[in-house]
């Protein structure tokens, strides 16, 4: 196991948002077994996965920083990145992108302001796009959060947006 310095080590145990991650690791089994429900835990906890996160975990299993590492790489539901509130997600399928998801794309980027896998500076929004939602009828479609939203235009979007505010 690594060696953890006192300073680093106290503002952990300080830290709420850690003491519930340990309490959570102190109910699972050492080592890599642990490894992605520990992940899950601390996500939600945390929100994201930053390197002193990750490295809590690995000295926690006894196991190696980079293994850590490894999974939350591999995993697309793992990010290192602060997500906003909401996640806005545009579906990119064949028959959204006919019916203009490109556009629908373009409007969103330049109202919030980021870019494809942003999130905005006040992280109230974080911007993605998936390949299918199966919603094909309703073509264009984008999801807010569990909130599928269908024949999305690009004049759309601020009305839109504006129901998460």
């Amino acid at each position: 196991m690594a060696t953890v310095s006192c300073e680093r080590c106290c503002q952990k145990t300080e830290n709420p948002q850690f003491r519930q991650l340990d309490e959570f690791i102190a109910l699972q089994e050492s080592g890599r077994n642990a490894l992605i429900p520990v992940l899950h835990k601390a996500q939600e906890i945390f929100g994201f996965l930053p390197p002193d996160v990750q490295q809590h975990v690995a000295d926690a299993l006894g196991i190696q920083a980079s293994e850590v590492l490894g999974v939350v790489t591999f995993y697309h539901y793992f990010t290192m990145q602060p997500r906003g509130r909401h996640t806005v997600n545009v579906c990119l399928g064949t028959a959204c992108y006919v019916r203009g998801a490109k556009k629908v794309m373009e409007a969103l980027c330049h109202e919030l302001g980021v870019k494809m896998g942003e999130t905005t500076p006040d992280r109230r929004f974080s911007l993605t796009a998936q390949r299918c939602f199966g919603a094909c009828g309703l073509a264009p479609v984008v999801m807010v959060n569990e909130d599928v939203h269908g024949r999305v235009t690009p004049k759309k979007i601020a009305s839109i947006l504006a129901k998460y505010e």
